[in-house]
């Protein structure tokens, strides 16, 4: 038995609760930017995926019209930085709904490093960075999509195994439903099969 949901006789609320509860786990980007006054943002994302390789392009979604798109829009640059399990609280903290003339970095005491090829600063205690210039903004709704053009990765080489970031030294956190938020837990490893070697499942 299953409970059935038209989304058109559903409010707002419902329908976020639907979606978040079950689009899971959501990785964060956790975006940095500055405003065209000068001051700095940062905030949690978790409507967050890849768009394109090549050329290299991220995406996020501001719900409404945040600060993080209103620093975008005016500078058209930002840093997606990862949202590591350490930082957890910190990263909490930065989604308050603080005024535009007050920067999480201070209030919430994360600390900057500059960025290479964008003005927004990182946060210094990610283990990556990726700094991104505006490709385009789609407009869905009550939503904003932002993608950016990844101009520059930063990966702390703590987290490197060769060349490869290495998801069990990353640590990263996902969002969940309600107040829930996911760490890492167990890793599988499983490789893709080719059709040529494929065989149906027992």
């Amino acid at each position: 038995m299953r409970t059935e949901y038209d989304p058109a006789l559903l409010d707002r609320t419902a329908v976020y609760h639907l979606l978040t509860s079950t689009v899971v786990p959501r990785p964060i980007a956790w975006v940095s930017t500055v405003s065209a006054e000068g001051v700095d943002n940062l905030a949690p994302h978790s409507f967050f995926t890849i768009s394109s390789l090549t050329p290299p392009i991220v995406q996020f979604t501001s719900v409404g019209r945040k600060d993080s798109l209103r620093n975008v829009e005016a500078t058209g640059q930002f840093v997606v930085n990862l949202a590591p399990e350490a930082l957890l609280e910190k990263i909490n903290e930065t989604a308050t709904d603080f005024p535009p003339e007050v920067s999480e970095f201070d209030a919430v005491g994360v600390e900057r490093e500059p960025g290479v090829r964008v003005k927004a600063p990182r946060v210094a205690g990610s283990p990556v960075a990726l700094e991104c210039e505006l490709h385009s903004t789609l407009l869905l709704g009550d939503s904003t999509v932002v993608f950016g053009r990844v101009v520059h990765f930063a990966v702390d080489d703590a987290v490197l195994d060769q060349d490869h970031p290495e998801v069990t030294r990353l640590r990263p956190l996902t969002r969940l439903g309600k107040d829930e938020w996911g760490t890492l837990g167990e890793v599988r490893d499983l490789r893709r099969i080719r059709y040529a070697d494929w065989s149906p499942s027992s």
